[in-house]
């Protein structure tokens, strides 16, 4: 068994840090999420922190790290209100992982990482054209988080779009056949696979799963 106390990780150089804490809290989903400036120029990053805020109404949200080290994304959803969210898939993983890199403010980096950008009318950010779950979002509000001078930014899902799949009858998405990949750590992307689905879970009733024969 290892035992780390809080002054010991403090004192971990910082990526051995980053990496092992970004390990421990398990398998996050990979996301691109696309924005355009004031000025017409397009954005897109690589984030693992979008989370879902609720069902109704339809809220994500995502972290963004301090200004300093992450500014494009969050001041082009300040300045246009908008911005998409997309899948990463095993067919562009690399170009996905390449947008984490600190390009200049006048850098259009789809260009910059061979990605390909994507406008559907009405919304004014770009989507990322690889991807095949991918959804628009409306900003509802920044929460400043002091401690570490980060951002919780949330927003409303205004449009969805599956490219290569459907939904089960009951709203149901395997996103593994989507091609859509987790993340781990700083740097390793992983696929998914499906082991088993439960009926939802009432007290004093035994759990009864939803598929059968699962491998």
């Amino acid at each position: 068994m290892i035992h780390y106390n809080q002054s010991t990780i403090q004192n971990w150089e910082r990526f051995y840090r980053a990496n092992l804490l970004q390990c421990i809290t398990g398998f996050k989903s990979a996301n691109l999420i696309g924005t355009i400036n004031a000025e017409g120029v397009p954005n897109v990053a690589i984030f693992s922190s979008v989370v879902h805020l609720g069902s109704n109404p339809a809220l994500v949200g995502y972290i963004n790290r301090p200004i300093a080290a992450a500014p494009h994304t969050l001041a082009n959803i300040e300045a246009t209100g908008v911005y998409t969210i997309n899948h990463v898939t095993t067919e562009f993983t690399d170009k996905a992982h390449q947008t984490s890199a600190k390009y200049a403010l006048n850098v259009n980096e789809f260009d910059a990482t061979g990605l390909t950008m994507e406008f559907i009318e009405g919304i004014k950010a770009p989507f990322v054209k690889e991807s095949n779950i991918q959804y628009a979002v409306q900003l509802v509000e920044i929460v400043p988080i002091r401690h570490n001078q980060t951002f919780l930014v949330i927003g409303s899902i205004t449009d969805i779009i599956l490219k290569t799949i459907t939904p089960a009858s009951d709203g149901f998405i395997a996103i593994e056949k989507a091609g859509s990949m987790a993340c781990l750590g700083a740097d390793a992307y992983y696929t998914g696979q499906l082991i088993q689905r439960y009926r939802y879970a009432k007290p004093n009733e035994p759990t009864q799963s939803i598929l059968q024969n699962i491998c």
